[in-house]
């Protein structure tokens, strides 16, 4: 015996032209917010090598539809999801470079700050061992060295993490606009050649 009321009714399928965008790129999002996760703290260069693989996972396997006019399209659906994840992918790319690199994210007084900070963590290192200090000169030097990269570091990282999601949105803007004007030029080639 079976229950009827069980039984799943079948998925229509979509119009010709209207097929739904790629599995990979909800996977590949997914992906990527794992890649913030892990990347606390100082922004560390394996995020560009993951955001870089990611990029080109989403351009091997990504195959949007095709293009139709509308708001409310699977198309357009499909290249704002496609957007948003090569956008997130850039940014995660981007994300160590950001912190690193003032020619390319100033950050204005930020990062005199950020030394600052640096400053006040040797410090803090030195006040942490007390009377100790004196004994080893190399060591409480290291452990400055090291105590004032960390500080100036996750200083850098919160602002950096601040602003890439401006990155990511003008990332996506600019390969949404792109996308949309190039499959739209195809599909109107197409058209004219029937």
């Amino acid at each position: 015996m079976s229950d009827s009321s069980r039984r799943m009714t079948p998925r229509p399928v979509p119009a010709a032209g209207e097929a739904l965008p790629a599995p990979g790129v909800i996977g590949i999002g997914l992906a990527a917010v794992l890649t913030f996760a892990l990347a606390q703290g100082s922004w560390q260069w394996f995020a560009t090598f993951i955001g870089v693989t990611l990029l080109a996972v989403v351009h091997a396997f990504q195959v949007r539809g095709e293009w139709r006019p509308g708001f409310r399209s699977a198309y357009l659906r499909g290249l704002i999801a496609y957007a948003l994840v090569v956008g997130l992918c850039v940014a995660v790319a981007l994300a160590p470079l950001l912190q690193r690199a003032a020619w390319l994210f100033p950050m204005p007084g930020t990062r005199a700050e950020c030394a600052l900070m640096g400053r006040y963590g040797a410090l803090q290192a030195k006040a942490a061992l007390g009377g100790l200090a004196g004994g080893d000169g190399a060591a409480l030097a290291y452990a400055q060295g090291v105590r004032a990269r960390t500080a100036v570091a996750e200083c850098l990282s919160a602002t950096t993490t601040l602003w890439l999601p401006v990155y990511g949105v003008g990332a996506a803007v600019l390969v949404g606009a792109a996308a949309w004007f190039r499959d739209r030029t195809r599909a109107r080639r197409a058209a004219a050649g029937r």
